[in-house]
């Protein structure tokens, strides 16, 4: 049986030439199904409006792996107890600061440190220049949630707008 991967994007989207565009092309190429939904209002989100898309997501697709980067982040914190869901891996990629608010994505804030994160597996990735979340954040969020973390070196928010375009690191560790 193929695997499902549920691909959950950030504030704005993952369009094309973002690695999680590429990374949905390159796991359908290796056989695994992928749902890589695109949430509604995404430049200016409302966390109840995508916490209900998520959970219709889930109960529909349901996934045995989750990769979600920036804001999705934050939305599988605020989302992940309520949902009746036991992943095989989650990644979670450039999560945000909980000191920072970004103000469209106001209704985010704050967000919880959940202690089940529904995943047998969880890696987190971060960057040592992402200008959402310093790297000394994003190991005490690692601490704080318990979890596995590669630090990527100069890698910015680990988008397309970053200059940063591979997937090398997210389908390593997805796939094997």
């Amino acid at each position: 049986m193929n695997k499902k991967v549920l691909i959950l994007h950030g504030l704005g989207g993952s369009d094309y030439p973002h690695w999680q565009a590429k990374l949905a092309g390159e796991l359908i190429s290796q056989h695994y199904e992928v749902s890589f939904p695109s949430f509604p209002s995404r430049d200016n989100p409302q966390l109840k409006e995508w916490k209900e898309y998520l959970k219709k997501e889930i109960k529909h697709f349901q996934p045995d792996i989750v990769v979600c980067h920036s804001l999705a982040n934050v939305l599988w914190f605020h989302s992940c107890e309520q949902l009746d869901i036991s992943l095989e891996k989650l990644m979670l990629v450039a999560p945000v600061s909980r000191n920072r608010v970004v103000e469209a994505a106001s209704t985010f804030y704050p967000y919880p440190i959940v202690k089940d994160l529904k995943a047998k597996e969880v890696m987190m990735i971060a960057s040592t220049n992402d200008p959402y979340m310093s790297e000394d954040e994003a190991l005490d969020l690692k601490e704080k949630l318990n979890v596995e973390i590669n630090v990527l070196r100069n890698a910015g928010h680990i988008n397309a707008n970053s200059g940063f375009g591979s997937i090398d690191f997210a389908l390593d560790w997805l796939t094997k």
